[in-house]
């Protein structure tokens, strides 16, 4: 028997699902719409004192390690031991790591020559606490990337229609870059930017004039001047573990915060969703069963509409498992297909040897780098078989030569003496939406609160891998004409999920018999529930996604509370 939860003996006018990016965003203009609006979120509630960024490895017991193996000093298996998937990630740390979701309590499934890393936060604010902040638009060359190359199937939307959502959410959140006047990345509401190293400088001066191409810097969702009782960035380096100061974007300490303050918003932590409950009246969602973290027992909490922001994989999850209890939203057969992320990890390095090195350990630590966008296929479908492109992230800067010879005062000479200037790129490549990328509901391998967990089948396609190769040639070629010596290609293909970027498997679009969301992101099949997350992508593009989500979630809520002033959710 499911308790309910309401409020002031009442059903809710929305419940959001997920208190990350998506989900803050989602609070934030449901609530300040006056819409009564309830958060549920897996994990624990934390506050600005369980910030860590200004706590020093040698404060701590493993040095700040995970489960990796670093210079001698031990691994930390007692950390680790249940988080085998999550310790894999550089943000995911003795300092932090019980944000992260606890694998063995969370399991999923993958094929043994298949392998799939999904990175997961279960805490308030979600993968907002963590993510690299990097914050750019899509355009019209990926909303209607079906129209240049004929292949998947266009969004429904166009940057037109975003363009005014895109602009709120950069207003309140603040997003420091350069207008550099690119069709294929349009450019958003900037703060000022952080500056360019004088190798950045450098290299952004030459690339232009050598190649025509641009090199701006990243535009990060970090402000660099006061903002909104926000205080600008000090520079103090590791923002994946928190920020006293508010400077980056986190949904906890913003548009959480935001939507709480309004009076019209309630937040329930330790609620782990189940599925969705059924409204035998209507047929329609009544709202979300969920199982209390700690003490297990089952509840539901109602509401006129339902908002999953739970993140792409586990907001496909709560729909297929709806299903179990009377809510169908896979009339299209698209439910859980086309899965993507963007293959990484590949690029290349060189030295600028013009630039006199002398680094130490003290410098201010820019949370940031540059920015190289897209230049493939920008004027043609394709280049040789290839269709869409990719864009690259990258920093040019002193770096030490820890090899160096010596010990003591002669060692730290011969590494100031033998330390030179290094620019690195890295390629973030486009990944086609295939019907073959999937995920499936297992029923029998279940979660340690009863729920089915996912199996995932996903694998890179000749597309992607090409994309990645042609990426690394071209990242050495822009450092050889750009001035740099002893260039050299660098990586290995990242594994599917490793970059956190997976979207895709409720997509949107206007026909539905080929999409599982309108282009609202409303369920074609159940009128009251709409996925606002990750996985109401068509295509992914090769852009950080987070501002598009953000920016997505603004636009339905924005028609929530406009179809609530008609009546429609009575």
């Amino acid at each position: 028997m499911l308790q309910t939860i309401s409020r002031d003996g009442d059903v809710y006018d929305a419940v959001v699902v997920g208190s990350g990016a998506t989900g803050g965003v989602a609070a934030w203009q449901l609530s300040t719409a006056g819409l009564k609006t309830c958060v549920l979120e897996a994990g624990p509630k934390i506050t600005d004192a369980d910030f860590t960024e200004h706590v020093m490895p040698y404060d701590l017991k493993y040095r700040g390690n995970s489960s990796r193996y670093v210079r001698g000093i031990p691994k930390s298996p007692d950390l680790m031991r249940n988080r085998p998937i999550q310790g894999l990630v550089y943000a995911c740390r003795e300092s932090n790591y019980e944000w992260f979701a606890d694998d063995i309590r969370n399991p999923y499934q993958v094929p043994e020559n298949k392998p799939f890393h999904w990175i997961r936060m279960r805490v308030l604010g979600g993968r907002s606490l963590s993510w690299g902040r990097q914050s750019y638009r899509m355009g019209d060359i990926d909303f209607r990337c079906a129209d240049r190359d004929g292949y998947g199937e266009n969004w429904g939307i166009c940057h037109a229609a975003l363009a005014p959502y895109y602009e709120k959410v950069e207003r309140y959140i603040g997003i420091s870059g350069i207008k550099e006047g690119l069709e294929q990345l349009p450019d958003s509401v900037f703060q000022p930017p952080m500056p360019f190293t004088c190798g950045e400088a450098l290299f952004r001066n030459r690339l232009r004039a050598r190649m025509g191409r641009v090199a701006t810097i990243g535009r990060s969702a970090i402000i660099t001047e006061p903002h909104n009782g926000r205080q600008p960035c000090h520079y103090c380096g590791p923002c994946e573990q928190g920020c006293v100061t508010h400077s980056y974007y986190n949904s906890l300490t913003t548009t959480l915060r935001a939507a709480l303050d309004t009076g019209s918003c309630d937040l329930l932590t330790d609620a782990v969703a189940s599925h969705l409950t059924r409204d035998p009246r209507t047929g329609n969602a009544a709202g979300v069963a969920y199982v209390d973290r700690m003490g297990r027992a089952a509840r539901e909490v109602r509401a006129k509409v339902v908002v999953l922001c739970a993140s792409t994989l586990e907001s496909t999850r709560l729909l297929m498992h709806s299903a179990d209890h009377g809510l169908d939203f896979n009339s299209s057969g698209s439910l859980g297909r086309y899965l993507m992320d963007h293959i990484y990890m590949g690029g290349a390095v060189g030295k600028m040897p013009e630039l006199n090195a002398r680094p130490w350990v003290g410098p201010p630590d820019r949370p940031n780098g540059i920015y190289v966008p897209r230049f493939r296929n920008l004027d043609r479908a394709h280049t040789k078989g290839m269709i869409r492109g990719y864009g690259y992230q990258g920093r040019s800067g002193p770096q030490f030569n820890l090899a160096a010879k010596g010990f003591g005062v002669a060692f730290k000479q011969a590494v100031h003496d033998q330390s030179s200037w290094g620019t690195q790129l890295g390629a973030w490549c486009e990944c086609l939406p295939r019907y073959e990328n999937y995920v499936a509901l297992n029923r029998v391998r279940r979660d340690a609160w009863g729920i089915p967990t996912l199996d995932i089948n996903f694998e890179w396609s000749d597309n992607e891998l090409a994309l990645w190769n042609d990426a690394r040639e071209q990242a050495a070629e822009m450092l050889e004409e750009t001035g740099h010596t002893r260039v050299r290609m660098t990586g290995q293909p990242s594994v599917g999920g490793f970059c956190i970027h997976e979207v895709g498997t409720a997509r949107m679009g206007t026909d539905p018999k080929k999409s599982v969301l309108n282009t609202w992101t409303q369920t074609h099949d159940v009128d009251n529930v709409f996925v606002t997350d990750g996985a109401a992508w068509a295509s992914i593009g090769c852009q950080n996604p987070t501002l598009t989500m953000m920016a997505i979630t603004a636009r339905a809520a924005d028609y929530i509370a406009e179809e609530g002033r008609k009546g429609r959710w009575a």
